[in-house]
């Protein structure tokens, strides 16, 4: 085969490069999960997601998640919503069982009268330290962090750690200079996504997100499942709520089972061949 076949795809602007692996096994390096991410000398994309075999009977397929950066990480929430929609339409169906590092992942399609919408059950929010983790024992709707103007956020593990900070303007944030600072802190012994959150009103919260092994995103889907937790823990919203990101609003509901159910767009921006020489 002369090159390998993909699709980009997005969430609210969250952009992938998603390969379907399942006819073959596929092992990419991080050197080459990094070219192909590249956004000169690759196609371009936040994360790089690989559709394999599933172990699991229950389960349509497999879903492999790479940063960036070439590290592997268990959930992710926009790229979850774009898998379930290729496997959707693959069997003609309005359901689909995504497996993922973290567990299996139920998505169906959602009624709507404009785009396409994808509703996907995100599993439980885990909030005890040693889930995040953190590295040492504590409160987690209190975690005694301050790095510059953002202070006692609220930890929350949604199949990856979160670091939700609320501030009263989330744009006036500098990310792109507290967000690595804050992603590599030694209180997070795996990293963390570093969330900055706003409260619009009771329904609705503001929300930027500095991605663990990414950088700043234009939409985080287990980001935005994390900040709707921690302002519900603290009060601040109700258990459902909408969540303005910079790529547009995912609708997240914390429900009484502890699991937390997300709903957004996708969208296909294009397919084609990754060359040979780029993974060489």
């Amino acid at each position: 085969m002369n090159g390998l076949p993909f699709t980009k795809m997005h969430g609210l602007g969250n952009d992938f490069v998603v390969i379907d692996a399942r006819a073959q096994d596929l092992k990419l390096t991080d050197a080459q999960v990094r070219k192909v991410a590249d956004r000169h000398i690759g196609v371009g994309c936040d994360q790089l997601i690989v559709i394999e075999r599933s172990a699991s009977t229950l389960a349509d397929a497999f879903m492999r998640i790479l940063n960036a950066d070439g590290s592997e990480v268990g959930a992710c929430g926009n790229a979850t919503r774009c898998v379930a929609a290729v496997l959707m339409d693959e069997k003609g169906a309005q359901h689909a069982i995504i497996e993922t590092a973290a567990g299996l992942l139920d998505a169906e399609d959602v009624p709507n009268g404009g785009s396409r919408l994808i509703g996907v059950d995100m599993g439980e929010a885990h909030l005890d330290w040693r889930e995040i983790p953190l590295a040492q024992a504590g409160d987690t709707l209190h975690v005694p962090l301050s790095v510059g103007p953002l202070s006692d956020p609220v930890c929350t593990n949604m199949g990856n750690p979160h670091a939700t900070f609320f501030v009263p303007d989330a744009d006036a944030i500098d990310l792109k200079i507290w967000g690595p600072l804050l992603e590599h802190h030694k209180i997070f012994p795996e990293r963390a996504n570093i969330g900055i959150a706003q409260i619009l009103s009771p329904q609705k919260l503001r929300l930027r997100v500095w991605e663990r092994g990414t950088g700043i995103t234009l939409a985080c889907g287990s980001g935005a499942c994390a900040a709707a937790v921690a302002a519900a823990r603290r009060g601040l919203t109700g258990r459902k709520v909408e969540v303005a990101l910079d790529g547009g609003s995912l609708f997240i509901e914390w429900m009484a089972d502890n699991h937390v159910k997300m709903t957004g767009p996708i969208a296909i921006s294009f397919a084609g061949t990754l060359d040979r020489s780029l993974l060489a």
